[in-house]
């Protein structure tokens, strides 16, 4: 899963003494940069994660201003997981700039791991894997959740050890075929409605798939389960 910010959050303001001949930033402006976007993974973040937020180095081409006061933001479209930017702008000072901080922010928390090299192709079975701590911003693709039962799912790629478990390393489960009998589910605010139909298609995880209903109608949903269809406003 890429995690992503729609807009800027709340900023944090640090107060950075005015310098002579230029700014190079402090550490506490520095600080102040990581504990926000700490505060953002966090939000994402499992329950009980530990986040760890390390600040990369500057444009070393960059000659700053000086600056009284310097505000850290969260960029727009930019994640909050992983390799990511702060942004930094001078709020007080004779030039208002804006630079970026570079950040690599990581997620621990407990995952299933691999105890040995698997490779593709190879049948998930519980007793290959075990739950150890693992950074969840790794990868764009979120690692399976640890009470998500994994057993008899098969993998789409290799698997390295100690690798954590993601949702991009599993192929995506066929919950039925074309042509058979499934359970049309229609569901929204106040209301639930449920039918028999008939599958126009292989109802993959995750993939639209079109089903007649017993009146003829044909309706598009997504497979959710074994022989189950659900029927989205």
């Amino acid at each position: 899963m890429v995690l992503k910010v729609s807009l800027l959050l709340a900023q944090a303001t640090v107060a950075v003494p005015a310098a002579g001949a230029g700014y190079e930033l402090r550490d506490d402006a520095r600080d102040a940069a990581l504990a926000l976007v700490r505060q953002a993974a966090a939000a994402l973040a499992p329950e009980g994660a530990r986040i760890v937020a390390t600040a990369g180095t500057m444009d070393a081409r960059l000659r700053l201003a000086p600056c009284a006061r310097v505000e850290p933001h969260l960029v727009a479209g930019l994640p909050v997981w992983g390799a990511t930017r702060v942004a930094l702008r001078c709020a007080s000072g004779a030039v208002a700039w804006r630079a970026y901080l570079p950040v690599t922010v990581q997620v621990l928390a407990p995952a299933w791991t691999s105890k040995s090299v698997l490779p593709a192709g190879a049948l998930v079975v519980a007793e290959q894997w075990q739950l150890a701590q693992a950074d969840w911003a790794a990868s764009p693709s979120p690692p399976v959740e640890p009470d998500t039962p994994i057993a008899g799912r098969t993998l789409a790629r290799p698997v390295a050890p100690g690798q954590a478990l993601r949702e991009a390393d599993l192929q995506a489960r066929r919950w039925f075929s074309t042509g058979q009998a499934v359970r049309i589910v229609a569901t929204g605010e106040g209301f639930s409605i449920s039918a028999d139909g008939q599958a126009l298609g292989h109802g993959i995880e995750g993939q639209p798939v079109r089903v007649r209903t017993e009146a003829g109608r044909i309706v598009t949903g997504l497979p959710v389960g074994e022989s189950l269809v659900e029927v989205r406003p």
